[in-house]
């Protein structure tokens, strides 16, 4: 596999993770985005690694980092990271339609 591509809804999430650390420690941010791509590689390498979400939808995969869980699915040719939010979140209204 070894490829990952990350959704519209996973770019604003990321935008808003740096957002915060923007006003409070910069290099927290840095390290997180570090860790962040870390984890995508290594989830294009080894899909199956994450826990499945399926109770929530079929498809949902995810792998906790630091606080946060990275979202994902795996597709034929990659997986597609989908949201990176806070564990904490309501993950049922999250990925309601």
């Amino acid at each position: 596999m070894a490829q990952y591509i990350i959704a519209p809804a996973a770019i604003q999430d990321l935008d808003g993770i740096t957002s915060y650390f923007a006003t409070r420690n910069v290099e927290a941010g840095e390290r997180l985005l570090d860790k962040f791509q870390k984890k995508c590689r290594y989830l294009a390498q080894f899909p199956q690694i994450g826990r499945s979400y399926a109770a929530i939808r079929p498809y949902l995969r995810g792998i906790p980092m630091d606080s946060y869980i990275i979202f994902y699915r795996i597709e034929v040719e990659q997986i597609e990271i989908l949201r990176v939010v806070r564990g904490n979140r309501d993950l049922d209204s999250l990925f309601s339609e």
